[in-house]
């Protein structure tokens, strides 16, 4: 069974966007990508909410932009791999490999899970707080970055208890800490 892993950049007090829905304190630089390229190439599906994905729609066209190469070979990874978006508002996508689905169900993606030969990543805080909720997620994966927002959308959902166990740490030069944390079964 495939693992369905959580990966997120978040401010240093915990927030995946500030009090106004800005991701533009997080855009990672060079070592930072380079990093993350490695973690997300053995990616095959990608688990999004509407708004994540709208975010992340940038990439279907980025290689027509002139972008440095970790941009471009992000836009790879991300363009060869399925997307599945849930939303009950989208009516369709403009990305390739993309379909939607009405609704987040969990024994759709427990489904998804056991049928998958890659690992699978959720992406967005509010769905992957539901996967979390439901007992899906196996790693938690969080890079945070040297601002502290004060507020905004939090990377990790309120009112639900997880044992973490921490399996690998790295520190890059602009002060940003990888912390990758297996979920405790229930």
């Amino acid at each position: 069974m495939a693992k369905l892993i959580y990966s997120a950049i978040s401010s240093a007090d915990g927030y995946v966007e500030d009090p106004n829905g800005s991701l533009d304190w997080g855009i990672p630089d060079e070592e930072l990508l380079s990093f993350i390229n490695e973690l997300e190439r053995p990616a095959r599906t990608y688990l999004y909410g509407r708004r994540m994905y709208e975010a992340m729609l940038y990439w279907e066209t980025a290689h027509t932009t002139d972008q440095p190469p970790l941009f471009q070979e992000f836009t790879g990874i991300w363009q060869a791999a399925e997307k599945i978006v849930f939303s009950t508002t989208l009516a369709s996508v403009s990305s390739a490999r993309t379909r939607i689905e009405p609704a987040f169900e969990p024994g759709m993606a427990r489904q998804l899970k056991s049928a998958a030969e890659h690992d699978m990543r959720v992406a967005g805080a509010d769905l992957a707080g539901q996967a979390i909720k439901a007992g899906l997620v196996d790693e938690v994966r969080l890079f945070l970055v040297p601002v502290v927002l004060g507020g905004g959308k939090r990377a990790l959902p309120a009112g639900v208890r997880s044992d973490l166990e921490l399996l690998d740490t790295h520190r890059f030069a602009s002060g940003a800490v990888y912390l990758k944390y297996g979920l405790q079964p229930a």
